[in-house]
């Protein structure tokens, strides 16, 4: 998938790359629904990495960016850390379950609401209110919000929600998550699920 830039950037717009990542989850989440045995397992290792990578950017880059660049900035974030704190939550619990479990549909479908509607509070709320009270801050965020999820933990972390608590924990969490799926990986085995 290409990177659209803009003239005047040097770098993708930080924008449209969490707009792009959040239809990939929207799509992954189709793709897990509609999948099983193997494929479902798969493709919601595929799920669960992208949410855990892209949440570990927003919550080091563009939340604090928000919280301190924009009027109102910090309810606004507040807002979204609670949703985030739920969804990790949930998303934890799925690995738990595994994607054999009878009671996995379901609790897909839960976290699919919450994501869906966090994603959606996002792209009407904070991203159109950081384009316009900080655009500046914004473009230079594209750099720093690749690096931070270039290093991100690839599995759920509920309390880990804060700028703070991602830089402390996150590249522990991070290795060890790394190093769990490089383990599983040589196995054979799924890297969500029965952990």
């Amino acid at each position: 998938m290409s990177e659209r830039r803009r003239p005047d950037d040097t770098g993708p717009d930080v924008i449209d790359l969490i707009r792009r990542q959040h239809a990939a989850v929207r799509d992954l989440f189709d793709e897990v629904d509609a999948a099983r045995g193997a494929e479902r397992r798969a493709a919601f290792d595929r799920l669960v990495r992208l949410l855990a990578v892209h949440e570990t950017g927003e919550e080091e880059i563009i939340h604090p960016l928000a919280r301190t660049a924009t009027a109102g900035g910090s309810g606004l974030v507040d807002a979204r850390l609670a949703e985030e704190y739920v969804a990790k939550q949930q998303l934890s619990d799925l690995e738990r379950l595994g994607t054999d479990d009878p009671a996995f549909p379901a609790a897909l479908d839960a976290l699919r609401l919450n994501v869906l509607k966090h994603a959606r509070s996002e792209e009407r709320y904070e991203l159109p209110k950081l384009q316009r009270e900080a655009p500046t801050a914004l473009k230079a965020a594209g750099p720093p919000m690749r690096a931070a999820m270039a290093m991100a933990p690839t599995h759920p972390h509920p309390g880990a929600e804060s700028a703070a608590a991602n830089m402390l924990a996150g590249p522990v969490l991070a290795l060890t998550d790394r190093v769990r799926d490089a383990i599983r990986k040589v196995r054979g085995e799924n890297t969500a699920g029965n952990a």
